[in-house]
């Protein structure tokens, strides 16, 4: 079993370095009210698992009839495929209409179930930076006409990819990294229980996972379960630095072969492969440029684009300019 399943949070209280937050869902729950919400933060911070304990602390036993999930990623990835096959969707599905006219109809359809034994009802939006523009524009519509019924919630590594009218309407909570502290205390409670793994971890070790994290718990935790089951923690920083590193450093390559196309669709890999956001692309690109090149000019176009994507709805787009800008850099 992942440990990171095995020690998820159950509940508000369990969530660990996000105070702020936690005060302000505990205090919604207490109240049974909470207005229109947008949750961001970077990978492994806590927002998923703060819409699952919010909602028990609401709920109750009806958290999962009152609480709707979509996956934004997923159905605009794959379309729709994606809403013919799943379950959830499939008896709603209408091929005549497009993605857009179904998604909305679905959407309605939830949003029109009466909460039970409550208020109002939940829906969630996973990866809310995916949905586009012409959804958004649907959602706009729908908050305006359901917000007696129900709220809608919206997580996101990049809020600035909602537009305006939604930004507006929701109150933003902000997770921020895990720090260093807290991310070590965690680990070392999970050291503690784990007795029955085969090898330990030293306090040096530990210290190397939480600077390896950057403030993700969820990959502090999956590197120490991989440490104290193989006793090889050292390998495992550099496998998992090793692997992306090498990829950006392969695109970089191609940058300065003269091969944008190459380098484009290596940084694109990264994004839809791996799972990076356009900012953890950017890291890596530093990661790569640190152990291979010496170019002032280098780091100047990543701390640029490191600066636009704050605001980016498109992070491909982005990092498909980043891509020309680099080319240039490497011409020069």
């Amino acid at each position: 079993m992942f440990w990171i399943e095995k020690y998820r949070p159950g509940s508000l209280n369990d969530l660990v370095g996000q105070d702020a937050v936690v005060r302000h869902l505990s205090s919604f729950a207490e109240n049974k009210t909470c207005p229109h919400l947008i949750l961001s933060g970077l990978h492994g911070t806590g927002k998923s698992v703060a819409v699952e304990c919010f909602s028990r602390a609401l709920f109750g036993e009806n958290c999962d009839l009152n609480t709707t999930v979509f996956s934004t990623a997923d159905l605009f990835s794959q379309g729709k495929s994606f809403l013919e096959q799943d379950e959830r969707y499939a008896h709603l599905y209408q091929k005549n209409l497009s993605f857009i006219n179904n998604l909305k109809h679905i959407i309605r359809w939830y949003a029109a179930i009466r909460p039970l034994n409550a208020g109002f009802k939940l829906m969630v939006f996973e990866d809310a930076h995916f949905l586009t523009r012409d959804a958004q524009q649907a959602l706009r519509r729908i908050m305006e006409r359901t917000s007696t019924t129900c709220r809608f919630v919206f997580t996101t590594t990049n809020p600035s990819a909602l537009i305006a009218p939604i930004r507006s309407r929701c109150l933003p909570l902000f997770f921020a990294p895990v720090d260093a502290e807290t991310t070590l205390a965690r680990l070392r409670t999970i050291r503690a229980t784990e007795t029955s793994c085969p090898h330990t971890c030293s306090d040096d070790n530990l210290e190397l996972i939480v600077q390896a994290s950057a403030g993700d718990l969820r990959r502090a935790i999956l590197l120490l379960q991989g440490a104290m089951e193989t006793g090889r923690c050292t390998d495992l920083l550099d496998i998992m630095q090793a692997e992306t590193t090498n990829v950006a450093t392969g695109a970089l390559d191609s940058l300065r072969g003269g091969d944008a196309r190459n380098a484009r669709k290596r940084f694109e890999a990264l994004m839809i492969d791996y799972g990076l956001s356009g900012r953890d692309v950017i890291g890596e690109i530093r990661h790569a440029a640190k152990r291979e090149y010496n170019h002032p000019a280098l780091a100047v176009a990543l701390a640029d684009y490191d600066s636009r994507l704050l605001h980016a709805s498109n992070e491909y787009v982005q990092i498909g300019a980043l891509t020309g800008r680099l080319r240039e850099v490497f011409s020069s």
